[in-house]
């Protein structure tokens, strides 16, 4: 008779251990964004200013690939999205900022506004 042990697979989706594939796709893509300031400013002669901002992209796309919106009980935004994506969550909000063009619907109890 063979049983299931359940072990803890958390980490084996994991490239180089701390990289998701997810976070090392982001991290990836904001590189390459990094590497044209770089080049930019390796052109002027600033390539140490230029390689600083490559390194703040990289851990800007790093970050955005792996953390998570925190959940405080004091903060309504962060009570609504806590523990989800950050990326989710920019996702989502720029849907809905091209979406609605700004515009948010309220509905109330008992009818419109204008029933009152």
């Amino acid at each position: 008779m063979a049983y299931q042990i359940p072990r803890n697979v958390k980490g084996e989706g994991r490239i180089l251990f701390i990289f998701s594939t997810k976070s090392l796709i982001y991290t990836a893509i904001s590189s390459v964004a990094g590497i044209l300031f770089w080049w930019l400013f390796k052109t002027v002669g600033l390539g140490t200013v230029g390689l600083i901002i490559l390194l703040v992209f990289a851990l800007i796309g790093f970050g955005l690939g792996t953390l998570k919106v925190p959940n405080l009980a004091t903060l309504d935004i962060t009570r609504k999205t806590g523990g989800e994506n950050i990326d989710d969550v920019l996702i989502r909000w720029i849907k809905f900022k091209v979406r609605n063009k700004n515009k948010i619907y309220i509905y109330t109890e008992g009818g419109t506004k204008d029933d009152r």
